[in-house]
């Protein structure tokens, strides 16, 4: 009773801030014990539906605007969830290979230092801080819902349906060449380049990152202004997938030969006809 009681007279930021806390420190006690640094990969899917739900449950789901944000990011976590565990991400060993690539370029010493700053606490942060609108429209609770609400809901859904087609694409196109390559024979191609990606080498990412911007939307409609601090976390999701993306680039670069000739006619990452 006494923690509900806390939990109930605390600000849900405040809350929340803790929670990721904690799981930063988990991640990165974890990753120190496996040898494994994709700990808050296997999370990325599932806190911020969390925090959302727990934005919306705090004032006991009665508020519309909060409820549609959680159901939003509920879909999210769910679809994306699964995509993940399908690739085997949470198999001992599912790693993400770039951070392979990454420690063998900076060394063993400043991987740790990265380890401890970047990959536990900083990701975990972000994962808050993109939900953080739901934080908004908490503040700004009983603003009714508006045209720019059902804008931003209609435009996640449409972009959340763009991330699962790409997604699709991708693992059917996986599937096959790999189960070519256990056959012993040679796959029509070494990556994909048609559906969603004859318009762009990586939909699915340009998807993701519209959906936290449109999420970014709702507090905009719930009157927290069209800049406001909230802003932060589509800002910063997207200065990571730009980073992140440049190395996914450049190992399949290095790896295929043919992806030059790609990346010369198909756009990095928002869709447009191929040159």
């Amino acid at each position: 009773m006494q923690l509900l009681e806390l939990y109930r007279t605390t600000d849900p930021l405040t809350t929340a801030l803790w929670v990721a806390g904690g799981l930063a420190l988990l991640c990165w006690v974890l990753s120190l014990i496996t040898k494994e640094y994709s700990w808050v990969d296997r999370l990325w899917s599932i806190t911020p539906a969390l925090f959302s739900v727990h934005f919306a449950g705090y004032v006991g789901f009665d508020d519309p605007r909060l409820n549609l944000m959680a159901a939003l990011t509920v879909l999210w976590g769910v679809r994306l969830t699964y995509n993940f565990a399908r690739k085997g991400g949470y198999k001992p060993g599912g790693e993400d290979y770039r951070w392979e690539e990454i420690q063998g370029k900076i060394g063993p010493f400043w991987f740790q230092v990265l380890n401890a700053t970047f990959l536990a606490p900083f990701q975990n942060y972000l994962l808050l801080l993109i939900v953080v609108p739901s934080y908004a429209a908490y503040r700004f609770m009983g603003t009714p819902l508006n045209a720019l609400d059902y804008a931003a809901a209609v435009a996640f859904v449409v972009f959340f349906i763009g991330e699962t087609v790409a997604d699709e694409q991708q693992w059917k196109f996986q599937t096959a060449k790999y189960a070519a390559i256990a056959r012993g024979e040679t796959p029509d191609a070494d990556f994909i380049t048609t559906g969603l990606f004859r318009y762009s080498r990586h939909p699915n990412f340009f998807c993701e990152q519209a959906m936290w911007w449109t999420y970014y939307v709702f507090s905009i409609a719930a009157g927290a202004g069209w800049f406001n601090w909230t802003i932060t976390g589509a800002v910063l999701l997207t200065l990571l997938f730009q980073a992140s993306t440049g190395l996914t680039e450049k190992l399949s670069a290095r790896k295929y030969p043919a992806y030059a000739d790609y990346q010369r006619t198909t756009s990095r990452l928002m869709p447009w006809f191929p040159s």
